[in-house]
């Protein structure tokens, strides 16, 4: 019975919201419903602090409180994980109010927008380098901001990102071997370009391996002609390799390939 009361108390206070929240919709007293879209941002009902922010946004524009309303709205999509909306509205706000008390705010929140919205390395990476590129807009206009280190850890983990697709497609050519071409090679550069460009990953032990690996298998599956340069690439590979890693975690992998690969040319 108790539990009973309690659903229709609950209910009871459902519907005294909604029509409350109806009657704002209708009001045409804009600070009424200013202060009311506060009232529900503070609660964490982001969907109706939007709309009546939304809806009151032109009576306030060229006000000082229209600074106030973009930032609010902005908030209220990061609210409802709307972080291409977000983006809007900070960018919105950054054009009215260059130099608003947002501002900094404003522009380090665009890049984390685009870092929200950045998705699994096998996907399209398009929002992770919009992401990256924000931030670092970010960073040299604000190199003093208290923002600056969650910046920096955001653009490391989103490079970070891109060097693990780099080594998902260098596995790929790696794992189709020589279907249709020398995919060996492929994953040679592709691994090759990634540490170029992502010196610091924590994929570089990956990518160094994989590319040892691929030089081994090309030499493996030369003519014989090229056997033996292909062989001797890979030995100098692994010194490359067991120099910068001594003990990494392909350390034993890395050995048998560096003897096998003098066997093959009668190197003790």
């Amino acid at each position: 019975m108790k539990k009973i009361f309690s659903i229709f108390f609950v209910l009871i206070l459902f519907l005294s919201s909604c029509s409350e929240y109806q009657k704002l919709l209708k009001s045409t007293d804009a600070e009424l419903k200013y202060n009311k879209a506060v009232e529900y941002f503070d609660k964490g009902d982001f969907v109706r602090a939007a709309t009546l922010f939304d809806d009151i946004s032109v009576y306030y524009r060229g006000t000082d409180r229209s600074e106030e309303i973009l930032n609010y709205l902005a908030q209220s999509y990061i609210g409802q994980d709307d972080y291409y909306s977000a983006i809007n509205y900070f960018q919105t706000y950054l054009k009215s109010y260059p130099k608003g008390k947002y501002a900094e705010d404003a522009k380090f929140m665009i890049g984390y927008c685009y870092y929200k919205d950045s998705p699994d390395a096998r996907l399209d990476q398009t929002a992770t380098n919009q992401a990256i590129n924000a931030f670092q807009e970010f960073l040299d206009m604000y190199p003093e901001s208290k923002l600056v280190p969650d910046a920096n850890r955001m653009v490391d983990e989103l490079l970070n990102k891109l060097a693990y697709k780099y080594y998902l497609n260098a596995r790929l050519y790696y794992n189709l071997g020589n279907y249709m071409g020398n995919n060996y090679l492929s994953a040679v550069i592709t691994a090759q370009n990634a540490l170029k460009k992502f010196p610091s990953t924590s994929y570089r032990d990956d990518l160094s391996f994989l590319i040892l690996q691929s030089k081994f298998a090309q030499a493996e599956q030369s003519v014989v002609s090229k056997r033996e340069e292909r062989y001797q690439d890979t030995i100098d590979e692994y010194y490359s390799y067991i120099n910068e890693f001594p003990d990494g975690k392909y350390k034993k992998q890395a050995d048998k390939i560096f003897n096998d690969s003098k066997k093959a040319i009668n190197i003790k």
